[in-house]
């Protein structure tokens, strides 16, 4: 029984032109002459510029790609694992723009508020948290001896303690800020009956009622939404190759996810203002199947 830290969950039409758009009364202004400046994902170049962001558990894989798309996007991103202490160092590094790294374990209370101190030392403020590590382990759904308390309690102390007792240390910062967010990550396993095991499945579940129920205890000063991958292609999936032709054969969009897809996700979470309590599935439509 293996254990790893991980976010994700396991296991144009011809025949018609488009109608053109009907033209602007001549009362309306015009378009200005340039357009500003747009990332890869067509968002304002610096559209988080003076915020400071969090992202755990991001040296690899999803984490890692939404601490660069943050940064991207202006925002001064705090790295954070556990462990890969050089990779986490050595990406604030590329991410330039005062970005830190910070080791903490978030599923330890004393770890969790350090983390939130040592942001506010260094940079003096907070806007925006992800949520993004987690761990699982791989168990057969059928195999109910070898999912075990101490399997359950060890998912858990990460999954949802860690998430629920870093956003409570980073509150009153969130709140400060005066547009401050959380992103959890989730899984499609949450409301699917799939998953890697089920603690890992009814961790997530419970991620996304937290995230609802954070939602309307907070609001309006913070704003808490999550995300759900499908089938993300990280070092931890290489191998899962028939999960993942059974997902390139169900899913609308034909395809796993890669971490990139989900880091837009969280993106468009972040600069999405008027939603919150919301779980953005981000499977290719597989929830439709």
């Amino acid at each position: 029984m293996a254990e790893v830290r991980c976010a994700g969950a396991p296991p144009a039409s011809a025949g018609f032109a488009p109608r053109a758009p009907p033209a602007l009364p001549a009362s309306e202004p015009s378009l200005p002459a340039s357009e500003p400046s747009v990332t890869a994902v067509g968002t304002p170049a610096g559209a988080l510029s003076g915020q400071v962001a969090v992202v755990t558990g991001s040296t690899s894989g999803i984490g890692a790609a939404t601490a660069e798309l943050l940064a991207a996007n202006g925002a001064t991103v705090v790295v954070n694992s556990v462990r890969s202490v050089e990779a986490g160092e050595a990406l604030a590094g590329r991410l330039g723009d005062g970005a830190s790294y910070v080791q903490a374990d978030v599923a330890d209370p004393a770890d969790a508020t350090r983390l939130v101190d040592t942001v506010i030392d260094r940079h003096g403020r907070l806007d925006v948290l992800v949520n993004n590590a987690g761990t699982t382990a791989f168990i057969p759904h059928r195999d109910l001896e070898a999912a075990g308390p101490d399997v359950w309690r060890r998912i858990f102390d990460l999954n949802v303690f860690g998430t629920w007792q870093l956003t409570v240390a980073a509150a009153p910062h969130l709140q400060a800020s005066g547009h401050g967010q959380v992103v959890n990550l989730s899984s499609i396993a949450a409301s699917r009956p799939l998953g890697s095991s089920i603690p890992y499945a009814c961790s997530k579940a419970a991620v996304e009622q937290m995230t609802r129920l954070l939602a309307r205890a907070l609001g309006p000063a913070i704003r808490v939404n999550a995300v759900a991958p499908g089938l993300v292609d990280t070092p931890w999936t290489a191998d899962w190759h028939d999960q993942r032709t059974a997902v390139q054969r169900a899913a609308p969009l034909r395809r796993t996810a890669t971490p990139d897809d989900v880091a837009q996700a969280v993106l468009g979470l972040v600069l999405a203002q008027y939603v919150t309590g919301e779980v953005l599935h981000v499977d290719g439509g597989l929830h439709l199947t």
